[in-house]
Protein backbone atom coordinates (compact mmCIF):
# COMPACT_ATOMS: atom_id res chain seq x y z
CA UNK A 1 0.00 0.00 0.00
CA UNK A 2 1.74 3.35 -1.21
CA UNK A 3 4.52 4.12 -2.73
CA UNK A 4 7.77 2.30 -1.83
CA UNK A 5 10.26 4.96 -0.19
CA UNK A 6 13.92 5.27 1.57
CA UNK A 7 13.52 6.45 4.72
CA UNK A 8 16.15 9.53 3.94
CA UNK A 9 14.52 11.09 1.30
CA UNK A 10 11.52 11.76 3.78
CA UNK A 11 14.24 13.09 6.56
CA UNK A 12 15.58 16.25 7.17
CA UNK A 13 17.62 15.89 10.08
CA UNK A 14 18.81 13.36 12.22
CA UNK A 15 21.40 13.53 15.54
CA UNK A 16 22.47 11.10 18.33
CA UNK A 17 22.51 12.14 21.61
CA UNK A 18 25.76 13.15 23.24
CA UNK A 19 28.77 10.99 23.79
CA UNK A 20 29.04 9.55 27.28
CA UNK A 21 31.50 11.93 28.29
CA UNK A 22 29.82 15.33 27.78
CA UNK A 23 26.77 14.10 30.01
CA UNK A 24 28.21 12.64 33.26
CA UNK A 25 25.84 12.22 36.49
CA UNK A 26 27.70 15.26 37.29
CA UNK A 27 25.81 17.48 34.73
CA UNK A 28 22.45 16.47 36.28
CA UNK A 29 20.42 19.21 38.25
CA UNK A 30 17.49 18.98 40.27
CA UNK A 31 15.43 20.91 37.26
CA UNK A 32 16.22 22.68 34.25
CA UNK A 33 16.43 21.71 30.74
CA UNK A 34 14.54 18.01 30.82
CA UNK A 35 16.63 14.79 29.35
CA UNK A 36 14.69 11.94 27.24
CA UNK A 37 15.91 8.50 28.02
CA UNK A 38 13.99 5.08 28.03
CA UNK A 39 11.65 5.69 30.35
CA UNK A 40 9.94 8.25 28.63
CA UNK A 41 10.09 6.27 25.23
CA UNK A 42 7.58 3.38 26.88
CA UNK A 43 4.53 4.09 24.10
CA UNK A 44 3.68 5.92 21.04
CA UNK A 45 4.50 9.56 22.68
CA UNK A 46 7.46 10.81 24.77
CA UNK A 47 6.19 11.10 28.42
CA UNK A 48 6.98 14.07 30.45
CA UNK A 49 7.99 11.78 34.02
CA UNK A 50 11.25 13.15 33.55
CA UNK A 51 13.73 12.41 36.69
CA UNK A 52 16.90 13.93 34.71
CA UNK A 53 17.53 17.18 33.65
CA UNK A 54 20.73 19.86 33.20
CA UNK A 55 21.18 23.55 33.46
CA UNK A 56 19.88 25.41 30.15
CA UNK A 57 23.67 26.42 29.34
CA UNK A 58 24.75 22.69 29.32
CA UNK A 59 21.70 21.94 27.35
CA UNK A 60 23.06 24.34 24.36
CA UNK A 61 26.89 23.31 24.28
CA UNK A 62 24.70 19.97 23.18
CA UNK A 63 22.67 21.45 20.88
CA UNK A 64 22.48 18.57 18.02
CA UNK A 65 21.17 16.72 20.51
CA UNK A 66 18.13 18.43 21.70
CA UNK A 67 14.85 17.44 20.19
CA UNK A 68 11.70 19.99 19.38
CA UNK A 69 7.76 18.67 19.15
CA UNK A 70 6.95 16.70 16.06
CA UNK A 71 10.20 14.94 16.60
CA UNK A 72 10.93 11.50 16.01
CA UNK A 73 13.33 9.56 19.26
CA UNK A 74 14.65 6.15 19.20
CA UNK A 75 17.01 3.81 20.97
CA UNK A 76 20.15 2.99 20.32
CA UNK A 77 20.93 0.72 23.22
CA UNK A 78 19.45 -0.88 26.31
CA UNK A 79 15.86 -1.22 24.97
CA UNK A 80 16.23 -1.32 22.01
CA UNK A 81 13.05 -1.26 19.35
CA UNK A 82 11.87 1.85 21.70
CA UNK A 83 10.71 4.87 19.16
CA UNK A 84 8.18 7.22 20.33
CA UNK A 85 7.25 11.36 18.87
CA UNK A 86 7.09 14.02 20.86
CA UNK A 87 3.84 15.57 20.42
CA UNK A 88 2.60 18.96 19.99
CA UNK A 89 1.26 19.49 23.31
CA UNK A 90 4.36 18.19 25.55
CA UNK A 91 5.05 20.25 28.34
CA UNK A 92 8.53 21.50 27.41
CA UNK A 93 9.16 23.19 23.69
CA UNK A 94 12.78 21.02 24.02
CA UNK A 95 14.44 17.85 25.54
CA UNK A 96 17.41 16.88 25.22
CA UNK A 97 18.57 13.33 24.11
CA UNK A 98 20.35 10.98 26.43
CA UNK A 99 23.49 8.98 25.21
CA UNK A 100 21.21 5.88 24.48
CA UNK A 101 19.02 7.76 22.22
CA UNK A 102 19.04 9.72 18.54
CA UNK A 103 16.28 11.89 17.44
CA UNK A 104 15.10 12.88 13.66
CA UNK A 105 12.87 15.23 11.71
CA UNK A 106 11.02 14.71 8.83
CA UNK A 107 9.31 16.23 5.77
CA UNK A 108 5.95 17.46 6.92
CA UNK A 109 4.46 17.46 3.31
CA UNK A 110 5.42 13.88 3.05
CA UNK A 111 5.19 12.41 6.87
CA UNK A 112 2.52 12.24 9.27
CA UNK A 113 5.00 11.46 12.04
CA UNK A 114 2.25 9.77 14.44
CA UNK A 115 1.94 7.16 11.27
CA UNK A 116 5.28 6.67 10.96
CA UNK A 117 5.37 5.89 14.35
CA UNK A 118 2.52 3.52 14.60
CA UNK A 119 3.90 1.79 11.93
CA UNK A 120 7.08 0.70 13.57
CA UNK A 121 5.64 -0.50 16.89
CA UNK A 122 3.72 -3.05 14.21
CA UNK A 123 5.49 -6.58 13.46
CA UNK A 124 6.76 -5.48 10.51
CA UNK A 125 8.12 -2.24 11.84
CA UNK A 126 10.00 -3.49 14.72
CA UNK A 127 11.39 -6.26 12.44
CA UNK A 128 13.00 -3.09 10.06
CA UNK A 129 14.44 -1.19 13.49
CA UNK A 130 15.96 -4.89 14.93
CA UNK A 131 16.86 -5.83 11.62
CA UNK A 132 20.36 -3.82 12.35
CA UNK A 133 20.92 -4.96 16.24
CA UNK A 134 24.31 -5.86 17.57
CA UNK A 135 23.90 -9.99 17.36
CA UNK A 136 26.35 -10.07 20.85
CA UNK A 137 27.03 -8.34 23.83
CA UNK A 138 24.66 -5.16 25.48
CA UNK A 139 21.61 -4.80 22.70
CA UNK A 140 22.54 -2.29 20.74
CA UNK A 141 21.27 -0.83 17.00
CA UNK A 142 24.96 -0.94 14.52
CA UNK A 143 25.53 2.22 13.23
CA UNK A 144 22.19 3.62 14.10
CA UNK A 145 21.90 6.50 12.25
CA UNK A 146 23.22 4.94 9.29
CA UNK A 147 20.88 2.32 9.09
CA UNK A 148 17.85 3.92 10.30
CA UNK A 149 18.11 6.38 7.16
CA UNK A 150 18.60 2.88 4.47
CA UNK A 151 15.07 1.46 6.34
CA UNK A 152 12.87 0.74 3.04
CA UNK A 153 8.97 1.21 3.83
CA UNK A 154 5.70 1.57 1.51
CA UNK A 155 4.26 5.42 2.76
CA UNK A 156 0.57 6.40 1.67
CA UNK A 157 -0.12 9.25 0.60
CA UNK A 158 -0.47 12.26 3.08
CA UNK A 159 -3.92 12.36 3.43
CA UNK A 160 -4.46 8.50 3.94
CA UNK A 161 -1.33 8.02 6.73
CA UNK A 162 -3.86 10.73 8.64
CA UNK A 163 -6.87 8.97 8.11
CA UNK A 164 -4.96 5.48 9.36
CA UNK A 165 -3.23 7.54 12.29
CA UNK A 166 -6.92 9.06 13.15
CA UNK A 167 -8.38 5.42 14.35
CA UNK A 168 -5.06 4.66 16.49
CA UNK A 169 -5.34 8.71 18.12
CA UNK A 170 -8.83 8.50 18.61
CA UNK A 171 -8.35 5.04 21.05
CA UNK A 172 -5.12 6.30 22.91
CA UNK A 173 -7.10 9.88 23.23
CA UNK A 174 -9.65 7.54 25.13
CA UNK A 175 -6.60 6.06 27.06
CA UNK A 176 -4.92 8.72 28.25
CA UNK A 177 -8.31 10.26 29.21
CA UNK A 178 -8.49 7.35 31.69
CA UNK A 179 -4.87 7.86 32.73
CA UNK A 180 -5.32 11.40 33.59
CA UNK A 181 -9.10 10.89 35.33
CA UNK A 182 -7.10 7.93 37.17
CA UNK A 183 -4.63 10.34 38.49
CA UNK A 184 -6.99 12.98 39.44
CA UNK A 185 -9.36 10.15 41.92
CA UNK A 186 -5.41 9.55 43.05
CA UNK A 187 -4.78 13.07 44.09
CA UNK A 188 -8.59 13.43 45.59
CA UNK A 189 -7.53 10.10 47.78
CA UNK A 190 -4.44 11.41 49.01
CA UNK A 191 -6.46 14.95 49.63
CA UNK A 192 -8.69 13.35 52.00
CA UNK A 193 -6.10 10.70 53.23
CA UNK A 194 -4.12 14.02 54.63
CA UNK A 195 -7.19 15.58 55.65
CA UNK A 196 -8.10 12.96 58.19
CA UNK A 197 -4.66 11.41 59.17
CA UNK A 198 -2.21 13.28 57.83
CA UNK A 199 -1.10 15.44 61.16
CA UNK A 200 0.40 12.43 62.99
CA UNK A 201 1.94 14.39 65.98
CA UNK A 202 -1.77 15.41 67.16
CA UNK A 203 -3.16 11.82 66.33
CA UNK A 204 -4.82 10.03 69.77
CA UNK A 205 -3.65 6.71 68.71
CA UNK A 206 -0.05 6.86 66.63
CA UNK A 207 1.95 3.92 66.13
CA UNK A 208 4.47 2.99 63.27
CA UNK A 209 4.12 1.16 59.97
CA UNK A 210 4.73 -2.01 60.86
CA UNK A 211 1.73 -1.66 63.09
CA UNK A 212 -0.40 -1.69 60.13
CA UNK A 213 1.60 -4.06 57.03
CA UNK A 214 4.54 -6.84 56.54
CA UNK A 215 6.56 -7.23 53.92
CA UNK A 216 5.22 -10.24 52.12
CA UNK A 217 7.07 -13.21 52.25
CA UNK A 218 4.90 -15.38 50.28
CA UNK A 219 6.25 -17.38 46.86
CA UNK A 220 4.51 -17.45 43.70
CA UNK A 221 5.71 -19.78 40.49
CA UNK A 222 6.97 -17.81 37.62
CA UNK A 223 5.29 -19.82 35.27
CA UNK A 224 2.26 -18.59 36.87
CA UNK A 225 2.94 -14.86 35.86
CA UNK A 226 2.58 -13.08 32.55
CA UNK A 227 3.98 -9.48 31.47
CA UNK A 228 0.76 -8.34 33.12
CA UNK A 229 1.33 -9.68 36.29
CA UNK A 230 5.11 -9.38 37.14
CA UNK A 231 6.64 -5.82 38.49
CA UNK A 232 10.10 -4.91 38.79
CA UNK A 233 11.52 -1.27 38.98
CA UNK A 234 12.00 -1.51 35.23
CA UNK A 235 8.32 -1.33 34.56
CA UNK A 236 6.95 0.60 37.47
CA UNK A 237 6.74 4.15 36.51
CA UNK A 238 8.33 7.26 38.17
CA UNK A 239 6.44 9.68 39.73
CA UNK A 240 3.84 7.38 41.13
CA UNK A 241 2.60 7.01 37.19
CA UNK A 242 1.76 3.02 37.78
CA UNK A 243 3.22 0.94 35.74
CA UNK A 244 3.49 -0.76 31.84
CA UNK A 245 3.72 -4.24 31.30
CA UNK A 246 7.05 -6.27 31.74
CA UNK A 247 9.04 -6.84 29.18
CA UNK A 248 10.41 -10.27 30.66
CA UNK A 249 9.75 -12.48 33.33
CA UNK A 250 12.50 -13.55 35.87
CA UNK A 251 14.77 -16.42 34.75
CA UNK A 252 13.99 -17.94 38.70
CA UNK A 253 11.75 -20.69 38.93
CA UNK A 254 9.84 -18.50 42.13
CA UNK A 255 9.32 -14.78 43.10
CA UNK A 256 7.82 -12.70 45.91
CA UNK A 257 3.70 -13.25 45.54
CA UNK A 258 1.57 -10.48 46.25
CA UNK A 259 -2.30 -10.60 46.46
CA UNK A 260 -4.88 -7.72 45.85
CA UNK A 261 -4.69 -4.96 48.29
CA UNK A 262 -1.39 -5.15 48.71
CA UNK A 263 1.15 -2.33 47.55
CA UNK A 264 4.49 -2.07 45.61
CA UNK A 265 6.85 0.36 46.21
CA UNK A 266 10.24 0.22 44.27
CA UNK A 267 13.07 0.03 46.47
CA UNK A 268 16.24 1.14 44.05
CA UNK A 269 16.62 4.56 43.79
CA UNK A 270 12.95 5.27 45.82
CA UNK A 271 13.71 9.28 44.96
CA UNK A 272 11.99 8.10 42.22
CA UNK A 273 8.51 7.36 43.62
CA UNK A 274 7.29 4.36 42.40
CA UNK A 275 4.31 2.58 43.96
CA UNK A 276 1.61 0.00 42.30
CA UNK A 277 -1.81 -0.89 44.30
CA UNK A 278 -2.34 -4.57 43.68
CA UNK A 279 -5.61 -5.18 41.97
CA UNK A 280 -5.19 -8.86 41.41
CA UNK A 281 -2.70 -11.26 42.26
CA UNK A 282 0.61 -10.93 41.14
CA UNK A 283 4.26 -11.21 41.66
CA UNK A 284 7.30 -9.21 42.10
CA UNK A 285 10.82 -8.68 42.32
CA UNK A 286 12.92 -8.55 44.57
CA UNK A 287 13.71 -5.14 43.97
CA UNK A 288 10.65 -4.32 45.22
CA UNK A 289 8.94 -4.48 48.01
CA UNK A 290 5.83 -5.09 48.50
CA UNK A 291 3.30 -4.51 51.51
CA UNK A 292 0.55 -6.71 52.90
CA UNK A 293 -1.91 -5.11 55.04
CA UNK A 294 -2.09 -6.94 58.30
CA UNK A 295 -6.02 -6.82 58.03
CA UNK A 296 -8.36 -6.37 54.57
CA UNK A 297 -9.88 -3.04 55.20
CA UNK A 298 -6.03 -1.63 55.64
CA UNK A 299 -5.69 -1.96 52.24
CA UNK A 300 -6.68 1.41 51.03
CA UNK A 301 -5.51 3.26 53.78
CA UNK A 302 -1.83 1.43 53.05
CA UNK A 303 -1.84 2.31 50.05
CA UNK A 304 -2.71 5.56 50.79
CA UNK A 305 0.09 6.23 53.52
CA UNK A 306 2.96 4.67 51.51
CA UNK A 307 1.77 7.79 48.00
CA UNK A 308 2.17 10.00 50.46
CA UNK A 309 5.40 12.12 49.87
CA UNK A 310 5.98 12.59 53.14
CA UNK A 311 6.91 8.80 53.45
CA UNK A 312 9.01 8.88 50.16
CA UNK A 313 10.94 11.75 51.61
CA UNK A 314 11.55 9.46 55.30
CA UNK A 315 11.87 6.43 53.02
CA UNK A 316 15.21 8.61 50.76
CA UNK A 317 16.45 9.71 53.94
CA UNK A 318 16.53 6.20 55.53
CA UNK A 319 18.38 4.57 52.32
CA UNK A 320 21.75 3.12 51.97
CA UNK A 321 24.29 3.18 48.83
CA UNK A 322 25.51 6.97 46.74
CA UNK A 323 25.52 5.39 43.09
CA UNK A 324 22.06 3.08 43.76
CA UNK A 325 19.97 3.97 46.90
CA UNK A 326 18.44 1.65 48.71
CA UNK A 327 15.52 1.59 51.37
CA UNK A 328 15.99 0.38 55.02
CA UNK A 329 13.52 -2.08 55.07
CA UNK A 330 13.92 -1.82 58.74
CA UNK A 331 13.98 1.86 59.19
CA UNK A 332 11.09 1.74 56.64
CA UNK A 333 9.00 0.02 58.82
CA UNK A 334 9.33 2.53 61.86
CA UNK A 335 7.73 5.56 59.61
CA UNK A 336 5.02 7.51 62.10
CA UNK A 337 1.80 6.60 61.70
CA UNK A 338 -2.01 7.39 63.05
CA UNK A 339 -4.01 3.94 63.67
CA UNK A 340 -6.96 5.32 63.16
CA UNK A 341 -10.76 3.19 65.01
CA UNK A 342 -12.62 1.44 63.44
CA UNK A 343 -15.09 4.01 63.20
CA UNK A 344 -12.60 6.41 61.34
CA UNK A 345 -11.21 3.30 59.12
CA UNK A 346 -14.75 2.42 58.52
CA UNK A 347 -15.54 6.44 57.01
CA UNK A 348 -12.25 6.30 55.25
CA UNK A 349 -13.03 3.18 53.13
CA UNK A 350 -16.66 4.01 52.22
CA UNK A 351 -14.82 6.82 50.05
CA UNK A 352 -11.80 5.58 49.22
CA UNK A 353 -12.89 2.04 48.27
CA UNK A 354 -14.62 3.42 45.08
CA UNK A 355 -11.73 5.31 43.98
CA UNK A 356 -10.03 2.70 43.94
CA UNK A 357 -12.52 0.47 42.39
CA UNK A 358 -13.05 3.46 39.90
CA UNK A 359 -9.08 3.79 39.15
CA UNK A 360 -8.74 -0.14 38.44
CA UNK A 361 -11.84 -0.23 36.53
CA UNK A 362 -10.61 2.54 34.32
CA UNK A 363 -7.11 0.67 33.77
CA UNK A 364 -9.16 -2.62 33.00
CA UNK A 365 -10.76 -0.63 30.12
CA UNK A 366 -7.34 0.82 28.84
CA UNK A 367 -5.91 -2.61 28.70
CA UNK A 368 -9.25 -3.82 26.48
CA UNK A 369 -8.39 -0.44 24.91
CA UNK A 370 -5.04 -1.57 24.17
CA UNK A 371 -5.66 -5.05 23.07
CA UNK A 372 -8.03 -3.48 20.32
CA UNK A 373 -5.30 -0.86 19.21
CA UNK A 374 -3.14 -3.44 19.12
CA UNK A 375 -5.10 -5.95 16.93
CA UNK A 376 -6.06 -3.09 14.38
CA UNK A 377 -3.28 -1.45 13.91
CA UNK A 378 -1.33 -3.69 11.62
CA UNK A 379 -4.83 -4.00 9.63
CA UNK A 380 -4.71 -0.36 9.36
CA UNK A 381 -0.89 -0.60 7.96
CA UNK A 382 -1.50 -3.35 5.49
CA UNK A 383 -4.54 -1.89 4.30
CA UNK A 384 -7.00 -4.63 5.26
CA UNK A 385 -9.40 -2.38 7.11
CA UNK A 386 -10.65 0.43 4.02
CA UNK A 387 -10.14 4.08 5.66
CA UNK A 388 -10.97 5.94 2.53
CA UNK A 389 -14.57 6.84 4.13
CA UNK A 390 -12.93 8.51 7.38
CA UNK A 391 -13.71 12.14 7.41
CA UNK A 392 -10.60 14.49 8.83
Amino acid sequence: MGKEIELSTAITDIAAGPFGSNLKVECFVPSGFPIIDGANLKGYKVTDNITKFVTEEKARSLSRSIAHRGDVIVTISGTIGQIAYIPEDSLYDEYLCSQRQFRVSFDSSMVYVPYLVFYFHTFEGQNKILSFANQTGVPALSQPLKNFKKIRLCLPSLQEQRRIASIVETINDKIENNIKINDNLADLLQTIYQGRFGNDILAVNQGVLSDICSYSTDKVAVSELNVRTYFSTENMLSGKAGSTEATSLPTTSQTTACHKGDTLISNIRPYFKKIVYCEDKCGCSTDVLCFTPSQPCYSAYLFSTLYADKFFAFMVAGSKGTKMPRGDKQQIMTYPVVLPSEEELAGFNTIASPLLEQIYSNRAENKRLSILRDTLLPKLMSGEIDVSAIQL
